[in-house]
């Protein structure tokens, strides 16, 4: 896989650049300059076209939540991962539905966060194992089902079949073996499905199946949900 570049956008110097300098070794990203404020963070999306935002929801006076809606409207191909302080569930939902793909504390390791930002640009996502069953079940009351059964007619019962293995918590690996098909083939069943329906990951694309009325036949392993 081609290098992944990686914005950080956070005003906080200290711990912003601490973080540059560790992900800095890791030799398949490339951390481009950091920035502090919604203005810097707008012109660096514009000039370095990164892959992934590592973005702080709290910028000064600014929200972080301009720079997700900005690049989820301008560079929807971006991914974004909300790595923040603020902790309360309705925020994290709220980032969510807007179009980040993931969300980390700051106290998490340096090490999960390179991982996250790997997930991110192969589009996975990564919610905490902790509150993913109280997100997911906010999200999938949010619409009318029959708004999500509408979007999924565009699947070949081959996409749906893969989706409902997504949705019962296997890994692409599994869904191979489960379905007799390679992996890479399941890949690109995947990344057709995410592109029929306008999705960035594989948390949105259950979400979206869930609103459908689509539920886990095995019961779902959350751990999978982030791969």
């Amino acid at each position: 896989m081609d290098p992944i570049r990686v914005l950080i956008v956070d005003d906080h110097t200290l711990f912003a650049e601490a973080l540059a300098a560790r992900l800095s070794r890791e030799p398949d990203l490339v951390i481009l300059p950091i920035a502090p404020d919604v203005r810097r963070a707008f012109a660096l999306v514009t000039t370095e076209r990164p892959h992934v935002i590592a973005l702080d929801l709290m910028l000064g006076a600014d929200s972080g939540l301009d720079v997700l809606d900005h690049v989820r409207d301008k560079y929807p191909d971006i991914r974004v991962v909300a790595l923040t302080a603020v902790s309360d569930i309705d925020s994290l939902v709220q980032t969510i539905r807007r179009g980040a793909v993931g969300w980390l504390p700051k106290t998490e390791s340096a090490d999960l966060v390179a991982r996250v930002i790997r997930n991110a640009a192969r589009s996975g996502g990564w919610i905490p194992p902790e509150v993913l069953g109280e997100v997911l079940r906010r999200l999938v009351t949010s619409d009318p089902p029959h708004t999500a059964s509408r979007l999924l007619a565009v699947l070949t019962p081959r996409e749906r079949e893969v989706l409902q293995c997504m949705v019962d918590g296997f890994s692409r690996v599994e869904i191979a073996g489960r379905l007799a098909l390679s992996a890479n083939t399941v890949r690109t069943h995947t990344q057709n499905l995410l592109a029929k329906l306008d999705l960035h990951s594989a948390l949105e694309a259950i979400t979206l199946a869930m609103r459908a009325g689509m539920r886990p036949q095995t019961g779902v392993r959350s751990a999978d949900l982030h791969a």
